[in-house]
């Protein structure tokens, strides 16, 4: 723990080795990389290495009770594992409670010695990490939504690299500053590491070349904004072309449905070499809270590279077609006084997941039985109008369900957001897997006419991605089969010290293990919208789930 100051209040915090955000962990594609993480705060802990495909390693994907049980309070696990055909920029996080609002930070994985990037090399690079900031303790903010069944209180700022920028109620707080030469380009990796809000990203004055999103190549284009939801990264390419002088750097909200989110803008500073401190910074007009019209000129611009060297493997067969629905709901709560005897949930397919007490890796591996069952509906129970009016009944079923698949299958899955309370655009993160989004719309999916619009030919590439407020999104997935490779070694060490101070469509090719799939908007996750794969071993040695180590925690 911490004692950290923001907004001109203290408070203790869970930070990663004293720091927030936590430290950049940087790897080569092909290293296997090792990091032991020794627990000193109060809380149970387990880190995810979001992005990371975990081939033949699910021991090590980090969601605590899903792969593993968490780490106790004065106890470590080394994770170790093999970064096997990807480059770019990945996040790590803490994957139980709330304790990602500051337990966060940024993979950087560079590409093989002597590879160059597809694009001109950037003078430098930096990481830019932006989260949301309470004045609270998270863990409290959660437990008493949860005690009153009602939605939690909105953070009380955006941070842009652990800093709000000077905000009305606290004119001292400083902001983060980007130091730049004139002439020069730089590569920003862009995090989105906040809990539970879409974020846009701009500088005043400066174009941003979008190369990569979530550790895959684009086609570069150039856009005033970005759009990022939590768990997404996006590297871009900024040129210091103006001269001199002094430029604001702005993250605010993206909400385009009548939701509350915290509306503080998040301001640093872009500062040419030579430029007074004392000099006025250029501000610029951001986008509107609700700007879908900005947030879809970015996401629809985003295609693969597909090149040669970097092809984009679009599956074109299915063997699995599933339909997900995601969305809210509410159920009886005798003891929720606030919310008049009931609370807000959230599901999939009208189920409301329930966290087992054992990891259900683990109980699929030693065969435990009683922890989860194979029956996740493949199609929503009841068809009703999902952006429509609501079904007459809004309660969920609650259940430890997952969804079988035989090895290397694929599949396509149609996730449909539900207008259940209200429409919200759901970013959707499949732990495992990458997969390509080759279809997004309005309303309700149509299988018969959504499909003949899908880009088959070069789709956007990625782990997390966001369904639209009352819309769908299609995505289809090649898993690659585990191989033989050479690896250096990148070891890193994490120690805790408690601070006092809609529909989509996914196709994959699947590797053996559990892997989890959820809202990457935290309070969905506590709320129930998750849901796991149970992916069965194939038939060649490196087919199959290795052996747990010897020091995965017990629950």
């Amino acid at each position: 723990m911490k004692n950290t100051s923001r907004l001109c209040s203290h408070k203790p915090i869970v930070t990663v080795n004293g720091q927030f955000p936590g430290p950049t962990l940087y790897a080569r594609e092909g290293d296997t990389v090792l990091v032991k993480v020794d627990n000193h705060v109060k809380y149970n802990v387990s880190i995810h290495w979001h992005g990371i495909r975990q081939l033949r390693t699910g021991w090590a994907d980090g969601p605590a009770y899903i792969t593993q049980c968490p780490i106790p309070t004065g106890k470590s696990y080394v994770y170790n594992f093999t970064i096997t055909g990807q480059r770019g920029t990945l996040l790590w996080h803490a994957h139980i409670l709330w304790l990602r609002a500051t337990v966060h930070g940024a993979i950087v994985v560079l590409p093989k010695r002597g590879v160059p990037y597809p694009f001109p090399t950037p003078h430098k690079e930096i990481v830019v990490i932006l989260a949301e900031w309470w004045k609270s303790d998270t863990e409290a903010v959660i437990n008493e939504a949860l005690k009153s069944g009602l939605a939690p209180n909105v953070s009380d700022a955006h941070t842009i690299n652990g800093h709000p920028g000077p905000i009305s109620s606290c004119s001292s707080q400083r902001g983060f500053k980007l130091s730049v030469e004139s002439g020069k380009s730089y590569m920003l990796r862009i995090i989105n590491a906040a809990l539970n809000e879409e974020l846009f990203f701009k500088i005043a004055g400066h174009k941003l070349t979008v190369v990569e999103v979530d550790a895959t190549y684009l086609k570069p284009f150039k856009i005033d904004s970005i759009v990022i939801a939590p768990g997404q990264t996006t590297n871009v390419i900024v040129t210091a072309d103006q001269g001199s002088g002094k430029y604001m750097v702005a993250a605010s909200p993206f909400m385009d449905s009548p939701i509350a989110v915290d509306n503080m803008t998040a301001t640093a500073t872009l500062h040419y070499s030579g430029t007074l401190t004392s000099a006025q910074t250029t501000l610029t007009t951001l986008p509107a809270q609700n700007a879908t019209p900005v947030a879809n000129n970015f996401i629809n611009s985003l295609k693969s590279l597909n090149s040669k060297k970097y092809p984009a493997k679009v599956p074109q067969k299915i063997d699995h077609s599933l339909f997900f629905t995601v969305g809210l709901g509410i159920n009886p709560c005798p003891t929720c006084k606030a919310g008049n005897g009931s609370r807000v949930v959230a599901d999939i397919n009208n189920v409301t997941f329930v966290m087992p007490t054992t990891a259900l890796l683990q109980a699929h591996y030693f065969n435990k039985k009683g922890v989860f069952t194979t029956d996740f509906p493949g199609n929503p129970p009841s068809v009703f109008n999902y952006t429509g009016a609501p079904p007459t009944s809004l309660a969920t079923t609650n259940g430890t369900k997952l969804y079988r698949l035989s090895y290397n299958s694929t599949v396509q899955l149609v996730l449909q957001d539900t207008g259940i309370i209200a429409p919200e655009n759901h970013p959707i993160h499949l732990h495992g897997f990458n997969f390509f989004v080759v279809g997004r719309g309005v309303g309700n999916f149509n299988p018969k006419k959504d499909p003949k619009n899908f880009n088959l030919v070069d789709p956007v590439e990625r782990n997390t991605v966001g369904v639209p407020s009352g819309g769908w999104t299609a995505i289809r997935f090649q898993a690659d089969n585990p191989g033989t490779f050479y690896h250096f070694f990148s070891r890193t060490m994490f120690s805790f010290s408690y601070c006092n101070y809609l529909p989509r469509t996914f196709h994959l090719c699947t590797s053996s293990g559990v892997w989890f799939m959820h809202c990457h908007l935290e309070v969905h996750t506590t709320w129930g919208l998750k849901m796991a794969f149970l992916v069965d071993n194939g038939k060649g040695p490196n087919e199959s789930l290795i052996p747990p180590p010897s020091d995965l925690p017990k629950c």
